[in-house]
């Protein structure tokens, strides 16, 4: 398979999973280990042009909202009267969490990048489905979370770290938890995603720019960052319609039937 194509195949994948609760992270790593792709081409700096691609993505979709944020930011001293204000201190403290796991455990995040990891991780993450959809309220809206539930979303946010266990499944099953509405817990996880998504992209910059430099990569680094914004802003606009309607158990049933699936591959 030509480098272009897998480049693009793995945009697609970045693209298609990183909104939806079936782990990005898992599915790169299954997907260069199933098909046998060059680890050191597609490594983790790949990984993170990818996400940008997919911050790209999110940004447009919220275009709106974070709009309206930037605009609040001279009443940040005021957030109990303006929505926008309280907002931001909200994805502010939902953020801290992942940059102090990230930033501690790095070394040993990447000793986790495995197969095997992945498939116990989405195994687990699908049992948190079920417990959230059941025990959940659903009843509230996001102008109603406080400050120590960010923290608790946000530290759900940080577990997201290790290999499959999904940045948006293990946040919002955290806001299921604490009783928010789908479309309200989604909304917020896709706003919260941006910095935790900036971040790691900021922090692999001299990776990016060595890698993108060297062996004429620079061009697979464009194909993974399009594909996956374009197919990021897709699954966006998708899993937010869907979430108004249906439950994440389909999500639990696909990443328990990939886990099999996994070991298997992996004693076989």
């Amino acid at each position: 398979m030509p480098v272009t194509l897998q480049a693009a195949l793995l945009g697609i994948v970045q693209g298609l999973t990183e909104f939806l609760p079936v782990s990005s992270s898992a599915h790169l790593i299954l997907a260069r280990a199933f098909f046998g792709f060059d680890a050191d081409r597609f490594g983790l700096a790949f990984d993170v042009a990818c996400h940008v691609g997919t911050l790209m993505a999110v940004l447009v979709y919220f275009r709106r909202e974070i709009v309206d944020m930037v605009t609040a930011v001279p009443r940040l001293m005021d957030p109990g009267r303006d929505e926008n204000a309280r907002m931001i201190w909200l994805l502010v403290i939902g953020t801290l969490p992942a940059i102090a796991a990230g930033l501690l455990f790095k070394r040993e995040i990447e000793v986790l990048r495995t197969p095997l990891v992945a498939a116990v991780t989405l195994a687990l993450g699908s049992i948190l489905f079920f417990v959230a959809e059941r025990r959940g309220s659903k009843a509230r809206s996001e102008q109603t979370l406080t400050m120590p539930e960010a923290v608790w979303i946000g530290c759900a946010q940080a577990l997201a770290l290790v290999p499959g266990v999904s940045r948006s499944g293990a946040t919002i099953s955290m806001a299921l938890l604490l009783g928010l509405g789908r479309p309200d817990a989604a909304r917020f996880i896709f706003l919260l995603s941006i910095p935790a998504i900036l971040g790691a992209a900021v922090g692999e910059v001299p990776d990016l720019l060595k890698a993108g430099g060297a062996g004429g990569t620079a061009l697979l680094f464009v194909i993974g960052v399009i594909t996956s914004a374009i197919v990021g802003y897709a699954t966006v606009k998708f899993f937010i319609r869907y979430l108004a309607k249906r439950s994440l158990d389909a999500f639990a049933w696909y990443r328990i039937a990939l886990a099999a699936a996994t070991v298997m591959w992996v004693l076989t």
